[in-house]
C-alpha cells in the first residue's frame, strides 16, 4: 500500500476532480454516546470527584451531549446512523439508560440502536439481561472487565477479568437472548479475548477503540500488532477504530493513519468499523479531524471496502 504522503495526494486529487470523496459515502457512527445530567446520573460525570481517564482531564465532557450537539459537530458528513454504548449510567439502575434513550430516540431520531449497561458478574445480571434484551433498540453489552494498568501487570484469572468464572457466566447468557458484546480492555488482555471469544463461538465480539495502543513507541505498536494478529485468528470477533487520541495532543491524523491501517490489515475490511467515540474523542479532536483522518487512512482502498468500513460492517453487526 502507499505511504501516507501519496494517500493524501489521492484524497485531494479524488476531492479535486469530484470524485469519490467528493460524494460522502454514508457512514453509521459505531461508538457514541449521549447524556442529560440534569435528568440522568453519570456518577464519572456528575460526581465532585473525578476517576481517573486515559485522556487526563476530562472536565470539558461534563455538560450535556445531545442528538442537537452531535448533529452540529457531524454536519460535514453524512451519518447514516448511530450506536449509542453505555454511558456508565448509574450503576443501580442500568435499564434506566435504555429507557431514556428510547424517549430521546422517539423524540429526536439519533441514536438509532445501543449497548446497553449489564455488569456481568452482578447476582442480578439474568433479570437485567432479561429486561435489556426485551428492549427494541438494544443490540448488544458492554461491561469492561478488570483490567492491569500496564502490560507488564497483566495477569490471568483476576476477579472481574475475562477469566473469573462469575463474570463468564453472566457472559454465557448473552447468547441466550441474541445479543453481542462490546468489549473495551487495553491489548495485553487480548489472550484471554481470545480464550473468550474461542469457548463461547456464538457470541459475536466487538472491541472498542482499536484495543488502546496508547504506547506510540516501536515496542509498543510491536506488542499492539501481535496481540491483535492473535485475537483476529477468532471469526467471531470485529474491532471498531477509534478511541486513537493521545493525551495533551491535537488528534494525530499522520501517526493514526499507520495504526488505523494496520488495525485493517489484520483484521480485514470486513471486520473493521469506523467508530468517533464523540464526545469523549472531543478531548482530543474534532469530528472533522477525526473523520478525515479515518477517510485519508483508506483513500487507497476500493470503494466497497470504504463503504464496508464506514457503514456496511456497523448495520451488519448491529442489526440495523
Amino acid at each position: 500500500m502507499a505511504d501516507i504522503v501519496s494517500i493524501i495526494r489521492l484524497y485531494e486529487q479524488e476531492r479535486q476532480a469530484g470524485g469519490a470523496a467528493a460524494e460522502p459515502l454514508p457512514v453509521i457512527d459505531a461508538h457514541q454516546h449521549f447524556w442529560d445530567l440534569g435528568e440522568n446520573h453519570h456518577p464519572w460525570l456528575c460526581d465532585a470527584e473525578p476517576i481517573p481517564f486515559r485522556y487526563g482531564d476530562y472536565g470539558a465532557l461534563r455538560r450535556n451531549y445531545l442528538p442537537a450537539d452531535y448533529r452540529a459537530d457531524t454536519a460535514r458528513h453524512r451519518i447514516a446512523g448511530t450506536v449509542h454504548i453505555e454511558a456508565e449510567f448509574d450503576p443501580a439502575n442500568p435499564v434506566g439508560e435504555t429507557a431514556w434513550l428510547e424517549r430521546l430516540a422517539a423524540r429526536e431520531g439519533l441514536p438509532t440502536v445501543c449497548v446497553a449497561q449489564a455488569r456481568l458478574d452482578d447476582p442480578e445480571v439474568a433479570a437485567v439481561l432479561a429486561a435489556q434484551a426485551a428492549r427494541p433498540m438494544v443490540r448488544g453489552i458492554r461491561h469492561k472487565p478488570r483490567a492491569a494498568a500496564r502490560p507488564e501487570e497483566a495477569r490471568r484469572g483476576a476477579p472481574g477479568s475475562m477469566d473469573d468464572p462469575a463474570w463468564r457466566r453472566g457472559y454465557a447468557l448473552l447468547a441466550k437472548h441474541g445479543l453481542s458484546f462490546d468489549l473495551q480492555t487495553p491489548w495485553w488482555h487480548l489472550d484471554a479475548a481470545h480464550d473468550l471469544a474461542r469457548d463461547f463461538p456464538e457470541t459475536q465480539i466487538i472491541v472498542n477503540h482499536t484495543a488502546l495502543p496508547a504506547d506510540r513507541s516501536v515496542e509498543g505498536l510491536r506488542a499492539w500488532r501481535a496481540a491483535l494478529a492473535g485475537l483476529a485468528r477468532a471469526p467471531n470477533v470485529a474491532l471498531k477504530i477509534s478511541g486513537l487520541g493521545l493525551p495533551g495532543q491535537p488528534w494525530p491524523a499522520s501517526a493514526n493513519a499507520a495504526v488505523i491501517r494496520d488495525a485493517i490489515t489484520l483484521f480485514g475490511a470486513d471486520r473493521c468499523l469506523f467508530a468517533s467515540n464523540y464526545p469523549v474523542d472531543s478531548l482530543v479532536g474534532s469530528f472533522d479531524a477525526i473523520m478525515d483522518g479515518f477517510l485519508l487512512a483508506i483513500a487507497d482502498r476500493p470503494e466497497a471496502e470504504r463503504r464496508q468500513l464506514l457503514h456496511d460492517n456497523a448495520a451488519r453487526l448491529y442489526r440495523f
